[in-house]
């Protein structure tokens, strides 16, 4: 599978599981909604607060398994180097991230308020490692 297949499957398959390190080294796991940003990595959003934020932070390696929407059937994973980026520079790729996914949002006033209060971040993951690159 190359970069650009992977990326591919990214932008039409959007369940994930992403995986992180905790401080003592164990794995912690969150199940996320991923798109593709306008760079090419993989993107998802998530609270200031988040676990998941927290041990990026730390140490920014990470790991994706997308699949599919009926979950058995294609999957891919992911890994790469990730970036956090806070409130208020996160807000236009929280934008993109979700137009990319859903579309337009009813009332973006009311989406950029919710963004905020929430205090999101955008987690953009690069695609250092693709794969599976065999079945068996």
């Amino acid at each position: 599978m190359t970069t650009d297949e992977a990326r591919e499957f990214v932008a039409i398959n959007h369940r994930a599981v992403l995986v992180t390190r905790t401080s003592d080294d164990g794995a912690q796991t969150s199940p996320v909604v991923v798109g593709i940003d306008g760079e090419g990595k993989a993107v998802i959003s998530s609270r200031e607060t988040a676990y998941k934020v927290r041990n990026l932070r730390r140490r920014p390696a990470a790991t994706l398994c997308i699949m599919n929407d009926q979950f058995y059937g294609p999957w891919i994973q992911v890994d790469g180097r990730a970036e956090v980026v806070s409130m208020p520079e996160a807000l236009g790729g929280l934008i993109d991230y979700y137009r990319r996914i859903s579309g337009e949002h009813p009332d973006w006033d009311e989406y950029r308020r919710a963004m905020q209060e929430e205090r999101r971040v955008l987690v953009r993951v690069s695609f250092d490692k693709v794969g599976p690159e065999k079945f068996g």
